[in-house]
């Protein structure tokens, strides 16, 4: 870990001694971005060449035990280049990228949907059919869902073809946290569209959501870069969950049984915020 101390002008490196094996899973989930090992008395830096952050954590460390920085060789015996699925920055990115495309269509596909018809009085006509309001949402929810099923498809085999990222994963684990993630987001969109009738508030509400989160959440870069008290807060956010959830599943082969708790976390969330946003839906 890097720490850099903007008043003193000074980097900090905490190094943590772990077996190959611990060093792998922590490195695939982001919580730093390069492994050191000592062979035959030299340090071996592993990291992934693409990433900048990995890069720039070489010539920090290059400068304070060569003494002077080091170009990025890409034949260095010292560099050993982390290539294999999983360790590489894209398949870190590619999960969230997933995670961030079902929040951005439920937050803007739906919620906004709704504020515009409302705005634009259409909702009002519903008043005189018979469907409940319930009905009217769950079709609008289940339509939501099969987009973002099919949009996430073209996204995971782009990233098969272009970066050959591992598609060996377990399907039912992962349609149950995108089902799940697709719910909670789908509920919070209904919360929030649920008596705006102003699409200039209505982009105000969603702004205010979906922007921490795209930053906050671990999307393009670790959520551990941080500071340690804001972790635990990090990672009680929706997409912090799904997109954690959906990353273990790709670079990690996680099952049911290590998806179960976040997928009820979902859930929960998603039915805690469309009952609540049902009893103060209005049409008009």
């Amino acid at each position: 870990m890097v720490i850099w101390d903007e008043q003193l002008g000074t980097t900090t490196f905490i190094f943590q001694r772990m077996s190959w094996n611990e060093a792998m899973v922590l490195l695939k989930r982001g919580n730093f971005n390069m492994i050191l090992a000592e062979r035959d008395r030299q340090i071996e830096y592993h990291f992934d060449p693409m990433n900048p952050d990995a890069q720039l954590c070489f010539l920090k460390l290059s400068r304070l035990f060569q003494g002077k920085p080091e170009v990025l060789p890409e034949n260095a015996g010292h560099i050993k280049p982390l290539m294999v699925s999983g360790t590489r920055y894209i398949d870190f990115f590619i999960p969230g990228i997933l995670a961030m495309g079902v929040m951005m269509s439920c937050m803007w596909g739906l919620s906004y949907g709704l504020i515009d018809k409302r705005s634009k009085k259409l909702l009002r006509r519903m008043v005189a059919t018979p469907m409940k309001k319930s009905y009217f949402l769950m079709s609008m929810i289940t339509v939501r869902i099969g987009m973002n099923i099919i949009e996430s498809l073209f996204l995971v085999l782009f990233a098969w073809l272009a970066f050959r990222i591992n598609v060996r994963v377990n399907l039912a684990a992962l349609l149950l946290i995108f089902l799940a993630g697709n719910f909670a987001f789908a509920g919070l969109a209904v919360f929030i569209s649920s008596r705006t009738a102003n699409t200039e508030v209505g982009n105000g509400l969603i702004n205010a959501i979906v922007f921490p989160m795209m930053i906050l959440s671990g999307i393009f870069f670790s959520y551990h870069n941080f500071p340690d008290w804001a972790i635990p807060v990090i990672q009680m956010l929706p997409l912090t969950m799904l997109a954690d959830g959906v990353r273990s599943i790709f670079i990690e082969g996680a099952g049911l049984l290590q998806v179960t708790q976040p997928v009820l976390i979902l859930t929960a969330v998603g039915a805690l915020f469309f009952t609540s946003g049902l009893k103060v839906f209005r049409w008009y």
